[in-house]
């Protein structure tokens, strides 16, 4: 499965670049009197963007159907790059709005079909690990897009570093297009069984079945969504929405508004922009830590521990610490932050069948995008009225409500089977 890793890593790389660029360059936006921004109206371009996402990755599924995941993948690198060059020539908050608006759309399908691919062509007992691997990318892409934010904003001016934003237009592009396969079960879902058949038996997957195959056209779609509340999953299914939500506030709350944040209280710029860098280095650390420890103690459980830890973390955070020590904490927090809501994805895998994982991933990272959208604007109106320090307080809340749902996974499973012990109807990738 290297090739399919290797290329959905590239590409969430750009999504990590992307997403960050902007939470990377605002303190220089908002020094920037010729385009108007104010705390306020960045928080709610920030709101746009993840809006965008929700849009995207709620309607990706159905454009699958037609396009594939393949080319969907492609359509989303370019929605995205195409986002970032407006952004770059955006002579008003209106525009600069409009192009994350659209690089938001972008972002928010390319999730969901990079870890279904990643999952599907994972090894067995392997796919909490492999997710972990996957999603290190999206913090070497924050972590690249900290440095373009320390070294290209202040020499060159913030339009060059949503310039490099095009990047992944012109380099992942043309890789996806040559080199990625398409998902053997959507190949059958279209009626193409020979070709399915040929790229499982290429990359030593079982060929899949009829029940494998995720739902087609709109009518498969509703069936599906149905199936997420069958007696089993029927309250395991909002609690995964509402851990998803809790994880998309925090992951994009802090994002956005981390660097402008850790400057009000009182760090210097360089300093706050460097935060982002180091936050997301802890996180490539904890994915690693997470995936290792959720093959073999399952992934609802170290999904609850590194909310609670996160919650944690964001407490301290709201302190002044000297230096130092803050940069301890900020990365500390990295490694709790992402893996928890990596985790919850892969808790899709003990809660879903095989013909419903891809519908409950999707449905699980699009309701919780309402989060992505929640964080970067509450944020925004903390900041505006300036109390953001109350931020870190939103924070630790959306920690503790996190693993409060995650944790009542399991029980909610047990309750949708009338209290039973059976085994669940998926292989046992990552236990409960």
């Amino acid at each position: 499965m290297f090739p399919v890793l290797a290329l959905c890593w590239l590409a969430v790389f750009f999504d990590g670049m992307d997403v960050n660029i902007y939470g990377a360059v605002m303190p220089h936006m908002l020094d920037d009197t010729g385009l108007g921004l104010t705390p306020d109206s960045a928080g709610t371009i920030g709101s746009w963007t993840t809006f965008g996402m929700l849009i995207g990755a709620l309607t990706a599924g159905n454009l699958t159907d037609w396009l594939g995941r393949r080319l969907m993948l492609v359509a989303s690198v370019s929605l995205f790059s195409a986002g970032s060059a407006l952004c770059a020539v955006a002579g008003d908050i209106g525009l600069f709005g409009a192009g994350r608006f659209v690089s938001g759309l972008g972002l928010g399908g390319l999730m969901p079909l990079c870890l279904a691919m990643v999952m599907e062509f994972a090894p067995p007992r392997r796919a909490a690990l492999t997710t972990g691997l996957l999603m290190t990318s999206y913090h070497f892409g924050g972590m690249a897009a900290t440095g373009l934010g320390l070294t290209l904003a202040p020499a060159a001016g913030w339009r060059w570093v949503f310039w490099a934003g095009v990047l992944p237009a012109l380099v992942a592009v043309p890789l996806l297009l040559r080199l990625l396969p398409e998902s053997p079960g959507v190949l059958l879902a279209r009626g193409e069984r020979d070709k399915a058949d040929a790229v499982a038996d290429r990359f030593g997957l079982p060929r899949p079945t009829e029940v494998a195959a995720p739902a087609a056209g709109a009518a498969g779609r509703l069936a599906a969504v149905r199936e997420l509340f069958r007696p089993e999953s029927r309250w395991a299914t909002p609690l995964l929405w509402l851990a998803s939500f809790c994880g998309l506030l925090l992951v994009y709350g802090i994002s956005t508004w981390l660097p402008q944040m850790m400057r009000a209280s009182g760090y210097g710029l360089n300093s706050s922009v460097s935060f982002l860098m180091v936050i997301n280095a802890g996180g490539i650390v904890g994915l690693l830590i997470a995936g290792r420890g959720a093959d073999r103690f399952g992934a609802v459980r170290v999904s609850a521990i590194w909310f609670l830890l996160t919650a944690a973390g964001a407490l301290l955070l709201k302190a002044h610490l000297p230096l130092g020590v803050t940069y301890l904490v900020v990365a500390v927090t990295g490694v709790w932050l992402f893996s928890a809501q990596v985790m919850v994805y892969a808790a899709t895998n003990t809660v879903y069948r095989d013909s419903e994982r891809a519908a409950g991933l999707g449905w699980v990272t699009g309701v919780g995008r309402t989060g992505a959208v929640v964080g970067p604007w509450l944020i925004g109106e903390l900041a505006a009225s300036g109390n953001e320090s109350w931020g870190f307080t939103t924070f630790a809340l959306a920690g503790l409500g996190g693993a409060l749902a995650i944790c009542l996974v399991p029980a909610a499973r047990r309750f949708g089977r009338g209290g039973t012990t059976a085994p669940a109807p998926v292989t046992a990738d990552a236990r409960s």
